[in-house]
């Protein structure tokens, strides 16, 4: 049995991840800011007999969350194998770059680039414990400098100038983990699971939770031959 933290879990894509990896035995804690949310969450899996999973207050904003869901996993398991870094947030809409106020990119950044790294850096020596640490860092579409400079692109229009440039980030930081960590047994990827109707988007993507969860799932599991410091999707390597 392996041991899984996925954040933002409550919902969505998160809490597909998490479903799936319980069904394949591995014991899962719903990382989620909300512990209420949560646990419903997790009371909905119970009923559906994975039993194997918890609920674990984490904030990407608040650091003090992140040190004690570390301490946790810690003391009952000494070490984790998987970590998905699915929490984030969209931010207001649109968010052209001549006029989205500082102070809403910088808040934007605060989770999905920040306080993403602040959880993979205080989970890290959890990881470095487990014999195949996989690191599962999702991205978006939107995170692609290529595929933005292309005006055949289907979603060239949408320029964010946060959400967007936050998933670059993130994409190039997952670049310079991989690399730090190119000796050790963790296998590190950036893992966009496609345009998906959620509440994140107010239901607009063009697929189910259901399915999209599958990709990150693939990539958390994956064997000690597959890929590190990629950008991903359902059908390979993307451009980054």
């Amino acid at each position: 049995m392996k041991i899984a933290l996925v954040t933002g879990a409550n919902k969505g894509i998160g809490f597909e991840t998490a479903k799936k990896l319980a069904e394949l035995g591995h014991y899962v804690y719903l990382g989620c800011r909300n512990l209420d949310l949560g646990q419903k969450a997790v009371n909905e899996l119970h009923k559906n007999g994975l039993k194997n999973t918890e609920v674990i207050e984490i904030d990407l904003t608040k650091s003090k969350t992140i040190k004690k869901a570390k301490n946790t996993i810690e003391s009952k398991f000494g070490l984790l194998d998987i970590l998905v870094n699915n929490a984030g947030i969209l931010g207001t809409v649109p968010q052209p770059a001549v006029s989205t106020n500082v102070e809403e990119i910088r808040t934007i950044f605060n989770t999905n680039f920040f306080g993403t790294i602040e959880v993979t850096q205080e989970l890290l020596p959890l990881l470095q414990k487990s014999e195949a640490g996989r690191i599962v860092n999702v991205t978006s579409d939107l995170a692609s400098l290529t595929l933005h400079n292309d005006p055949t692109w289907k979603y060239y229009p949408f320029k964010s100038a946060g959400y967007s440039v936050s998933k670059t980030a993130l994409n190039s930081y997952t670049i310079m983990l991989a690399f730090g960590l190119k000796e050790t047994n963790i296998k590190v990827n950036a893992v966009n699971p496609g345009h998906t109707a959620t509440d994140f988007n107010n239901h607009r993507g063009d697929k189910n939770p259901e399915e999209t969860a599958g990709v990150i799932v693939k990539y958390a599991t994956t064997g000690n031959d597959g890929p590190t410091g990629k950008f991903l999707n359902s059908d390979g390597e993307m451009p980054w």
